[in-house]
């Protein structure tokens, strides 16, 4: 005989053992500061130091209304991730919580595609550190230095949180003075000039064609690449069931994170497009093209080259320690409701997820060993993957905070995105027309081709090897 399902339960209290055994929980080792450099860990990398000639490229100086446009979107999902993980701080976070809103299916489908843009992205950052050492040291094999990186990240990850915490706020605090330097380098050299250079003011912004040389639509086109500089955000609120104070944790780190974000893109590629003409910063690509070093240079810092190519190495580094955090994370609650092998859901003594933070890094390995091989022919694909997968999650954050307010059994939030229903589904339209307009733009249009065939193969998987055990065993909700 059937029972009638039942509403899930609220979490228990922090720190309790709500599962059978103790072998499956997370230990609260994260601050409110460490939370915050998590995410700018993640969301501020190379795609600044040396990928923001790409976005600049399609729209001029008007890339920075497409920035503001950006940030503007990263704080809808900041504060809709915000209002949810602040009421339910579980384990999988929105992943969960979109399966108790949205359907069991949402839940298993969103993770395995965020688990899976992480996966790529690490690869790549591992890769990219590679490449980076051998600037310095180009006899190095690109395979062993890749093993040499892979195995420092997966160490820092597995030996607890506290660790990790105290590792990526180091790593992403560099990266915050290094753009802070370049900032303030960048205003000197526009408001007082050096002895030998003149104060360049900022004319730039409007010679070479105006302030939007490539037409108004250009705008808007760009977006499809700028929005990822914004993407790893959500890593905040996937760290929220280590933290100490989950609710006010959570709320000061999504506001410092959008808020520091915001600043250090807005600010190094306004300081960027006045100190240097536009066609010029959209031709930089590689450690020797970057802004950064034109900058350095011509402030007359010694070998601007070297000093580019150590922070870069330290953003790939950074980036790929708090993906693999997020990553260790979403499998482990995979494996925590059943969407994966059980073992994944156990943890250590000290709680940490180990066996699932082991498994990622054999996929992220296996990612950079496809590159390391293949180069663009197999990766991109792979990339394209990870980058409809970032859209998916912002699109379905948006609408699992649609179901979530309609329960009336939901726990109080600590915060909430203000402006009713308009916010959240005004932030589903711009995300669909960001998606849309990949078919125009050569970096997006492979996302917008993998995107529907992965979700389908993922709807195959749930139907054939997850539902039926699921039935058999019964729903065991997430916690």
């Amino acid at each position: 005989m059937t029972t009638a399902p039942r509403r899930p339960t609220a979490p228990a209290a922090p720190g309790t053992n709500v599962g059978p055994g103790a072998g499956n929980e997370l230990r609260r080792g994260l601050g409110r500061r460490q939370m915050a450099l998590l995410g700018l860990g993640s969301a501020l990398g190379t795609g600044l130091f040396l990928g923001a000639g790409a976005a600049i490229s399609v729209a001029g100086p008007a890339v920075l209304l497409s920035y503001a446009a950006g940030a503007l979107i990263a704080l809808v999902v900041a504060y809709a991730l915000g209002e949810m993980v602040s009421a339910l701080p579980v384990r999988g976070s929105f992943g969960t919580i979109a399966g108790r809103a949205l359907g069991p299916f949402a839940g298993f489908s969103i993770r395995w595609i965020y688990w899976t843009a992480l996966i790529v992205g690490i690869g790549s950052e591992v890769v990219a550190a590679a490449i980076y050492l051998r600037f310095w040291w180009p006899e190095v094999p690109l395979w062993a230095a890749v093993l040499v990186f892979a195995a420092a990240v997966t160490g820092v990850n597995a030996t607890g949180v506290r660790n990790f915490g105290t590792t990526e706020s180091v790593l992403s605090a560099i990266k915050a003075f290094a753009v802070v330097a370049f900032i303030v380098i960048g205003v000197v050299l526009i408001v007082f000039g050096l002895p030998d250079r003149p104060a360049t003011g900022i004319g730039n912004w409007t010679e070479h064609g105006g302030f939007v040389p490539e037409g108004p639509m250009a705008i808007w086109l760009v977006m499809a690449i700028v929005l990822f500089s914004f993407a790893g955000i959500e890593l905040v609120a996937v760290s929220a069931p280590e933290a100490k104070d989950p609710g006010p944790a959570l709320r000061g780190a999504l506001r410092t994170l959008v808020l520091r974000l915001t600043l250090f893109y807005l600010g190094a590629i306004a300081v960027m497009l006045a100190v240097l003409p536009w066609t010029e910063v959209s031709g930089g690509h590689g450690t020797e093209g970057s802004p950064f070093v034109t900058m350095f240079a011509a402030a007359g810092i010694p070998a601007a080259a070297s000093v580019t190519n150590f922070v870069v190495l330290v953003t790939a580094l950074s980036a790929a320690n708090a993906n693999l955090y997020a990553a260790g994370r979403m499998l482990h609650s995979l494996g925590d409701d059943r969407f994966a092998p059980r073992a994944l859901g156990a943890t250590t003594a000290h709680g940490v997820p180990r066996r699932a933070i082991l498994c990622s890094a054999l996929g992220f390995l296996a990612t950079a060993g496809l590159t390391a091989l293949f180069g663009a022919r197999v990766f991109g694909v792979l990339l394209a993957l990870g980058t409809f997968g970032i859209v998916a999650v912002w699109i379905t954050v948006l609408l699992t905070l649609l179901a979530f307010r309609r329960d009336p059994d939901r726990p109080p939030s600590t915060l909430r995105l203000p402006g009713g229903r308009l916010t959240p589904v005004l932030g589903i339209a711009a995300l669909l027309s960001v998606y849309a307009t990949g078919f125009y733009v050569p970096e997006m249009r492979t996302a917008c081709l993998v995107g529907v065939p992965a979700l389908l193969v993922l709807a195959a998987a749930y139907a054939l090897l997850v539902r039926p055990r699921r039935k058999t065993r019964g729903h065991r909700p997430g916690r």
